[in-house]
């Protein structure tokens, strides 16, 4: 099904008329084009506000409240981390597709020139009110992906059961490919209306060491927004603790292991324990 297909006025907001965004490979009729600023402090981001259409937006917050009220989300399953998640690709053939696509993955890449592999990890996390704060981290994190070829130009390489993303372990015979977290992206939706004091933002900290300091910039989780930051040693952030639910879908696109060696140095890549 073509972009043209899936938005045509009078089917726009249903979640079913979306069917097919793996495929889209131009998302101009989607996007709203307004509002997405480059920061510098305290590392090179961008806050995006308005990101879709609200047709577009309207089905995505349906799928998603939906979700959430469902049995997946109803335990915190993510263990330190106070919240629970399930995998994109576990809930198909609905407009959260479309951070699946090749397309989005081309416009996460191309916000940092990123030679990036085609590969993406994008799950649905919900906290719910009274979430922990979590702990300074940066993303550059190795993941594992099944095939010992990248994903063609066209399309994306997914996480399955046959190979940890984490360590990569796998069933014998089985190949997979070892890349490291490049560009990272946090997307608002399904949440009340936002207010100073709810909590839930995305805090961006000058560094770990400073993070009793507070951050240094704190992103709202304000619905149709996000935040896109590439993965560096110094790209240090966290959830602040949330007094009303926040949800996020929260995804990287990868790149190489060895472009991330010979930038900053193979000891800066943060491995699983």
């Amino acid at each position: 099904m073509t972009t043209d297909q899936t938005t045509r006025p009078g089917t726009a907001g249903s979640v079913s008329a979306y069917r097919g965004l793996r495929d889209v490979d131009d998302l101009a009729p989607l996007l709203a084009h307004r509002g997405w600023v480059r920061k510098a402090r305290p590392f090179s981001h961008v806050v995006a506000r308005d990101v879709f259409v609200p047709d577009f937006y309207d089905a995505l917050h349906r799928q998603v409240t939906g979700l959430i009220e469902s049995e997946t989300f109803r335990e915190r399953n993510m263990g330190r981390y106070d919240a629970s998640s399930s995998m994109v690709q576990q809930h198909p053939g609905g407009p959260l597709d479309v951070f699946l696509s090749r397309a989005w993955h081309d416009v996460m890449a191309g916000l940092w020139d990123v030679e990036a592999t085609g590969d993406v990890i994008a799950s649905l996390h919900h906290h719910a009110p009274g979430g922990r704060s979590g702990w300074p981290h940066n993303d550059l994190t190795t993941a594992w992906f099944p095939g010992a070829d990248e994903p063609g130009r066209h399309e994306v390489g997914l996480s399955t059961t046959e190979v940890d993303a984490h360590t990569g372990e796998r069933a014998e015979g089985v190949e997979a490919r070892e890349t490291v977290r490049g560009v990272a992206a946090l997307f608002y939706l399904g949440n009340p209306e936002w207010s100073p004091g709810d909590g839930g933002e995305t805090g961006l900290f000058e560094s770990a060491s400073g993070a009793h300091l507070g951050p240094a910039a704190a992103v709202p989780p304000i619905n149709n927004s996000a935040v896109f930051f590439e993965c560096t040693p110094f790209s240090w952030h966290a959830f602040l603790s949330n007094r009303t639910p926040r949800t996020s879908v929260v995804m990287w696109v990868h790149r190489r292991k060895q472009d991330v060696i010979e930038r900053w140095g193979g000891e800066n890549i943060v491995y699983w324990k």
